[in-house]
């Protein structure tokens, strides 16, 4: 099983960025620990704080991964164009998110992507990769 995590706008500063609401462990850190509990599952990863190359990278996921994670930052709320690159590729996607959007800012309560992808997890911290992981490997299958 091929898993690609995808990663938008600012999680670059994962450890860094807000402590208090994302914690201290980097995303690096985070990645090797993952990797190390899916014994026989390939992880693919790419961040960009570029809209259009997450939507490449999702595109160019089709037919190289069995499913994709996705913590699409700030996007979450204001891409359409993210959006509409979910619901056109065949390859499931899991929202993620370490805070959980409902609990922050009102503005931030919308999830643009949530119609479109196979299910959202929130609020967990980094640990919601690892659960958007496991619902991919538990058969959330195809659309």
């Amino acid at each position: 099983m091929k898993i690609l995590i995808l990663n938008g706008p600012n999680l670059n500063l994962q450890g860094r960025r807000d402590p208090e609401v994302y914690g201290t462990e980097t995303f690096e850190e985070f990645l090797e620990r993952l990797r190390a509990g899916f014994q026989g599952v390939e992880f693919g990863y790419f961040q960009s704080n570029v809209e259009g190359e997450l939507i490449d990278a999702l595109q160019r996921a089709e037919g190289r991964y069995d499913g994709v994670v996705l913590n699409a930052g700030g996007y979450t709320h204001t891409s359409v164009a993210l959006r509409d690159a979910v619901a056109a590729v065949s390859v499931p996607v899991v929202e993620v998110h370490i805070s959980s959007i409902l609990a922050r800012e009102e503005f931030r309560h919308v999830s643009l992507l949530a119609p479109v992808v196979k299910g959202s997890i929130m609020g967990f911290g980094l640990d919601s990769y690892r659960l958007g992981a496991e619902a991919l490997l538990g058969g959330c299958g195809k659309r």
